[in-house]
């Protein structure tokens, strides 16, 4: 076992909300003594330990029944709490306080801020102005907008109401939006006339025009006037502005009480191998696990100061804004993430004083190799917490963490998905960080890795399953009568067991390892790799930006193939070549040696980040990528067609 990089002082253990927890279960399972068998507990008895979360969490509810779960042997299938009544948007406006609740910044620095009494005022006039345009339970209302307070305010008056919420970012393309929205038939848009980029002004209001022509269910359009506060708004059919929206509304908020499984998020899955699937999540699952995830696993409270770098097409949205229900304040930020020299992200942090503070693993990686050290730079002593979400976070981005960032801080590199819109592997803020490990499994979430043959192993890679239900499973795909979609998603390799489609590693010190996606594990010569093996390495070498690997079909067989964006004014030249297959070589095995490497000059990402091995692999063997606006930078893809070098030897 090695050694920790951080273990929490005895001050942090005592007080942390996940003690507490603990101390609050041993009261009557003696058992439970500390987060293992706190763990063990949670998934051998999920009947008593849900209920426990929904006490500690102290969810407001109309009705909570008697039965914790009906049909808790089937995938999917499983219904929980089926007695209970409650309502999403009233747990997150619970503090009605002159707190602030929400703050914004974009790439010009601090923008203003909504206090707890703002919020709940503005929900109160927005949801009463949807009510009076006829919006009712059920209907879809969508979002295109920047990552903005006004997306946080709609969402919660749609939720208010039993209305179902879904948005995108405005950097989608159109088509992507269409494929979106257009399968939903949302009743209701709220827009912006646009969004800030990289020092860019981007207006959104012909796509917007576009986009409410195409989806004829938009029956009313609300116009946030972000960019310019005279923004014309003529050339879109029934817009109205947000302030005039809600300018005559009394303003008085009802709070639906429904079932624990009535529809709140339709999120979408990335929609590069096909037409985005429509996840359909449950009001009660999502509330319950994201108290789970901020209580228990991020420690978070009304002292906290919660950040996360996100837009609204990304889950973590959702995730990020489920803070107010345990009274933190909530920070925004629109725009890119490297704006000012890479230092936006750190002035937001010093000058908010932010406690937890979450990026993408890609993020600190670029940072590391732009030379940035936060900690000599910014004043962090606030800082609690650093999470990163996104995709693996290698070895080495853990000890620039704790050598350049903070040294004193729980670096929670967290696991889960769109999917289950929450976490499969979490943070433990009462235990140690080891060196390219996720913390711990997520409570109450039976995870397991399966190897070929189906069965769990400890210490080897394979497949990230759940083997028991769980209450932010989906509760259906949209337009799947059948549930056909959403078993085949999950459920198609193992009966009644949810295949994440991570390719993962449970270890010996109660963590876990992934090494990327399964269905983009290579196979040469029959011997999986992970792919996050090959880029651990890579992306150490001060020369390489960043990387994307495939296999290719040839001869028979699949071979590796690794291409290269490379720091300015590097090239790929044979010494490079040598030194990249040499580290490779030394660090993993000769089997994951590419036996090509190719310059690029870009790496094809999706919106939310995630660089798309599937999309070039299907490129470079000639075969059509569908929904390219599904990607931040789908021009790249055109960089990987017809290579030369991939027809030789």
């Amino acid at each position: 076992m090695s050694e920790p990089m951080w273990i929490p002082d005895t001050e942090r253990v005592a007080k942390a909300n996940l003690t507490r927890f603990i101390t609050q279960v041993r009261a009557r399972r003696p058992e439970v003594r500390d987060y293992s068998s706190l763990y063990q507990w949670s998934i051998d008895h999920p009947m008593e330990f849900w209920p426990e979360v929904w006490s500690f969490g102290g969810i407001l509810g109309s009705r909570l029944g008697s039965t914790v779960v009906k049909d808790f042997e089937k995938m999917p299938g499983a219904k929980w709490f089926p007695e209970a009544q409650l309502n999403f948007a009233e747990n997150l406006l619970r503090h009605k306080d002159d707190r602030e609740a929400l703050v914004f910044w974009n790439e010009e620095g601090r923008q203003g801020s909504l206090t707890f009494t703002e919020l709940y005022r503005q929900v109160s006039q927005t949801a009463a102005a949807m009510r009076s345009a006829g919006v009712t339970v059920g209907d879809r209302v969508a979002g295109f907008l920047p990552n903005i307070p006004e997306a946080v305010v709609a969402m919660l008056a749609v939720a208010s109401m039993g209305a179902i919420w879904s948005s995108t970012s405005p950097d989608f393309g159109p088509q992507g939006v269409l494929d979106r929205f257009g399968q939903i038939e949302p009743k209701m848009l709220f827009a912006a006339d646009g969004y800030l980029y990289n020092g860019k002004r981007i207006d959104c209001r012909e796509r917007v025009a576009a986009l409410v022509s195409q989806v004829p269910s938009i029956e009313k359009t609300v116009m946030v006037s972000y960019l310019d506060s005279r923004a014309d708004f003529s050339a879109i059919p029934g817009a109205v502005r947000f302030e005039d929206f809600i300018a005559s509304q009394p303003g008085e908020l009802l709070f639906e009480q429904l079932p624990f499984d009535h529809p709140l998020y339709i999120l979408y899955s990335s929609g590069t191998t096909g037409p985005p699937k429509c996840i359909v999540h449950g009001a009660g699952g999502t509330l319950i696990q994201h108290l789970k995830e901020h209580l228990l696993h991020t420690d978070l409270g009304e002292r906290d100061r919660f950040f996360y770098f996100t837009t609204c097409g990304w889950m973590m949205w959702n995730w990020l804004v489920s803070g107010l229900a345990c009274g933190a304040t909530v920070i925004l930020y629109e725009g890119s993430s490297l704006a000012k020299n890479s230092r936006i992200l750190w002035d937001l942090a010093e000058q908010e004083r932010v406690t937890v503070f979450g990026v993408s693993a890609k993020y600190l990686a670029l940072i590391e190799k732009a030379g940035l050290e936060p900690r000599k730079t910014h004043d962090l002593k606030s800082l609690r917490i650093l999470l990163s979400a996104g995709s693996p976070l290698t070895p080495d981005s853990y000890d620039f963490v704790y050598e350049k960032i903070k040294g004193d801080v729980c670096l929670s590199s967290v696991s889960g998905g769109t999917d289950i819109v929450s976490c499969f592997a979490a943070g433990n803020p009462i235990g140690p960080v080891y060196r390219g490990e996720l913390q711990t499994l997520g409570l109450g979430m039976k995870v397991e890795v399966f190897n070929e043959a189906g069965q769990p192993v400890q210490g080897e890679k394979g497949e990230l399953v759940c083997s028991a239900a769980f209450p932010s499973m989906p509760i259906c795909f949209w337009n799947d009568p059948d549930n056909s979609k959403y078993h085949s998603s999950y459920f198609n390799r193992y009966p009644n067991v949810w295949r994440q489609g991570d390719w993962a590693e449970l270890t010996s010190n109660g963590g876990m390892i992934i090494f990327g996606r399964s269905d983009a594990v290579l196979n040469p010569g029959g011997v999986r790799i992970g792919t996050a093996e090959i880029y651990r390495q890579v992306e150490q070498l001060d020369e390489i930006l960043e990387s994307i690997v495939v296999g290719q079909d040839w001869q028979g067989d699949v071979r590796i193939i690794l291409f290269v964006k490379l720091q300015p004014e590097v090239t790929l030249d044979q010494a490079l070549g040598e030194k990249i297959k040499s580290r490779i070589r030394a660090n993993t095995t000769p089997r994951h040696v590419p036996q090509k490497i190719l310059q690029v000059a870009d790496i094809p990402r999706t919106i939310s980040g995630k660089i798309v091995e599937l999309a070039v692999r299907d490129v470079i063997h000639g075969r059509p990528v569908k929904n390219q606006d599904a990607l931040a930078n789908p021009a790249a893809l055109e960089l990987f067609k017809n290579l030369k070098e991939l027809q030789e030897p």
